[in-house]
């Protein structure tokens, strides 16, 4: 068998590393440089991508083609490429719902390719055992190999398309749903004027929270504006199931009024929680 061809759209902070990944699998990867910024450019150089140029000419050279975008992009992103005529494989690895992965799933499908619909659980794949990627739908056991022994896990679930993106959808909704929550509690007795009372019962009694509120200002903060589009698409996939959505809806507000930390480095809580306060309504 030859060597497969990967498309990557775009290599951004995940997207990179996954494309690095692939490339180590053996694969022979590829990027578009076409209207991207110079931080991605260079991300792609330091993973060693080839620059295909444009999106038609990447999608013409391409087996396979791995969308790792911001979720509000991902559907124009599967037209864009729908539109050039791509009918190979196509993988949505990106934190939608599962309804919309199903409206990818059409999209592609329509333009003749194959639709693997794909969830990214854990950081940038830099070391094994910390990522996986789960797949389902029709051509998901062909994106394990694509990853081989590398660092990035391919769990391939039974399903069809919007299985995985439910698996992300469920596990996000907890990890970056909570962090947007315990930011709100510190900024909510901040406000009152009783934070100190606060995290004197915390100690007391729920030791571990002070140290995630900390956590979640340093490392999720900076992250924030990437939230806000999948704290929106969560609120769907529970709306979609019959449950509700405000909670997760609540949690897209949150990042978006700390969505100005855009890669600061580590902000403290103290600092975070004076932009939650002073950005409330009312």
């Amino acid at each position: 068998m030859g060597q497969t061809v990967i498309g990557v759209l775009h290599p951004g902070e995940m997207g990179s590393v996954v494309a690095a990944r692939a490339k180590e699998a053996g694969n022979r990867v590829l990027w578009t440089s076409e209207g991207r910024r110079e931080e991605t450019r260079r991300r792609a150089e330091a993973a060693g991508l080839e620059d295909a140029g444009s999106l038609g000419d990447l999608a013409a050279a391409s087996d396979v083609i791995l969308s790792v975008c911001p979720p509000e992009a991902a559907l124009d992103q599967a037209r864009a490429v729908a539109a050039t005529g791509f009918d190979r494989v196509y993988v949505d690895g990106n934190a939608v719902s599962p309804g919309t992965s199903r409206k990818i799933a059409e999209v592609i499908e329509g333009a003749g390719a194959t639709f693997v619909d794909g969830g990214i659980i854990g950081p940038p794949p830099r070391k094994a055992g910390t990522t996986r990627l789960y797949a389902s739908g029709p051509g998901a056991s062909q994106v394990k190999a694509l990853f081989g022994d590398s660092a990035l896990s391919v769990i391939v679930l039974d399903a069809p398309a919007g299985a995985a993106s439910a698996v992300k959808m469920a596990y996000a909704s907890w990890t970056k749903g909570t962090s947007a929550l315990i930011l709100s509690v510190r900024a909510l007795a901040a406000i009152e004027g009783v934070e100190d009372a606060l995290l004197a019962e915390w100690q007391i009694s729920q030791p571990q929270l002070p140290k995630r509120a900390e956590d979640a200002a340093a490392g999720s903060a900076p992250k924030a504006w990437r939230f806000v589009g999948e704290m929106e698409e969560i609120a769907a996939t529970f709306a979609a199931a019959g449950l509700p959505d405000g909670f997760h809806l609540a949690a897209a507000e949150v990042w978006r009024r700390l969505s100005s930390y855009k890669d600061v480095e580590r902000p403290s809580v103290a600092d975070v929680l004076e932009v939650l306060a002073r950005t409330r309504i009312g």
